[in-house]
């Protein structure tokens, strides 16, 4: 990672419940790539990059858009809402980044339309207490018609007036009865306003809607240096993750080949991203969570609120059971361990090295969310160093006691840790020997 030189085919993912600043790494990453790759998810997923003070807030578009050299590609397994995806280049574009030719998004791409929000939302409620947490967006409504195939839309549809016209209007038939059903008063969908609607975002998008698989494959063969940007984390998976609260696509490293078509085999290096402790937004157990003062401490010097939605993220301490999980999931080679800065006025810090279920001490992470619901974190309790590292740049300058707490994240989770960041800046990035 410390050399200056081109770099081969890496993929960075997250390791944990996502919100990891997977999005600094990308961007220290992207000038040493030729193309950068988002391969899954929706605007539910957003990351904050900083360069030279300046903050850019992204959901949809990878954070390669903000080094305009490099190709950005939305690959097929990402749900676009055409509109959000417009606001998101507006502003970027207002603020002195072009986008052109640098941006292609897959025509296999599917497309959320306001029915899969307002389904999602009236879901969501009839759950109540059970409710799964989402975002609002549409995501999981519009992956759940991927999976239908009937009523789905691709970026390819969009693109196509009449093929657009004729889908619409079939389907917008059969959820405007289905919304009924389950709000009698709700507002339904007009199709020909909304094909106007849909219409305009087509005639903006069209020109970067391409076959990105295609694409992809021959970046491969003209040995382009290529960089996958994971969204969420390895716990959120719908297949391996804390299932139901999840979300609807394969965020750990197993989603890169379906995602993006590129096998993984082609992918020479992945870096597993993590907090220097535990986030999670949402429902689902989390075993190591603070209830009291220091879980409010983290969260206010970790600024834990969603870059999407706002919402305080719920905080506790590192959990190498369930991080180790992620890792191996991900099938990652190193580590980078982010905003340990947030724990530097803490006098004493944890790490969860195993979990208490019924009495069995196990290392495990449980595949039932009934059983992790139960699980009592087994604690490794470490000295704080309580002194500002924000300005460090060398490892060798950290306290002894802020390197024996990346090791022993480095040893519970049997990876090496290469990079450790510690501030939102990019120049806020020490790489460990």
């Amino acid at each position: 990672i410390r050399e200056t030189a081109r770099m081969a085919v890496t993929a960075v993912v997250g390791l944990q419940w996502g919100d990891e600043a997977k999005g600094k790494i990308v961007d220290l990453l992207t000038d040493r790539h030729d193309v950068v790759v988002r391969y899954l998810g929706g605007n539910n997923a957003g990351h904050t990059v900083v360069i030279r003070g300046e903050k850019y807030k992204l959901s949809l578009l990878p954070a390669g858009i903000l080094r305009p050299e490099a190709t950005s590609v939305i690959a097929a397994g990402v749900v676009i809402n055409p509109g959000a995806l417009l606001d998101e280049m507006n502003s970027v574009t207002q603020r002195g980044i072009p986008i052109g030719k640098n941006l292609l998004i897959s025509d296999r791409a599917h497309v959320i339309f306001p029915w899969h929000r307002a389904e999602e939302a009236m879901l969501e409620k009839k759950r109540g207490d059970d409710a799964i947490g989402t975002t609002m967006r549409g995501i999981g409504t519009c992956y759940r018609d991927k999976a239908g195939r009937t009523h789905a839309i691709r970026m390819g549809d969009l693109v196509r007036p009449d093929v657009f016209r004729k889908r619409v209007t079939e389907v917008a038939e059969h959820k405007n009865a289905k919304l009924k059903a389950l709000d009698p008063g709700g507002e339904l969908t007009d199709p020909e306003a909304l094909l106007k609607e849909y219409g305009e975002y087509a005639e903006r998008l069209g020109p970067h809607v391409v076959d990105t698989t295609a694409w992809l494959h021959n970046a491969l063969r003209e040995q382009k240096s290529i960089l996958f940007e994971g969204a969420q984390g390895s716990l959120l998976d719908v297949d391996h993750g804390t299932f139901p609260f999840v979300t609807s696509s394969n965020s750990s490293g197993c989603g890169i080949h379906a995602g993006s078509g590129v096998p993984e085999r082609a992918i020479d290096k992945m870096i597993g991203v993590v907090k220097a402790y535990t986030t999670r937004v949402g429902g689902g157990p989390c075993p190591t969570e603070l209830h009291d003062d220091i879980g409010q401490h983290i969260r206010d010097e970790g600024n834990e609120y969603g870059t999407v939605t706002g919402r305080p993220r719920r905080c506790g301490w590192f959990d190498a059971v369930a991080t180790g999980y992620g890792a191996r999931i991900s099938g990652v080679d190193c580590l980078a361990v982010m905003l340990l800065d947030v724990l530097s006025k803490l006098d004493t810090l944890q790490i969860c090295e195993a979990y208490d279920i019924g009495g069995e001490r196990t290392r495990e992470f449980p595949s039932h969310i009934e059983d992790l619901a139960k699980a009592k974190p087994v604690y490794r309790t470490l000295p704080g160093w309580k002194s500002d590292i924000c300005g460090l740049k060398q490892w060798s300058d950290f306290p002894k006691e802020a390197r024996a707490y990346v090791d022993a994240i480095s040893e519970l989770l049997e990876q090496p840790v290469e990079i450790v960041s510690v501030g939102p800046d990019r120049e806020q990035t020490v790489f460990v020997k």
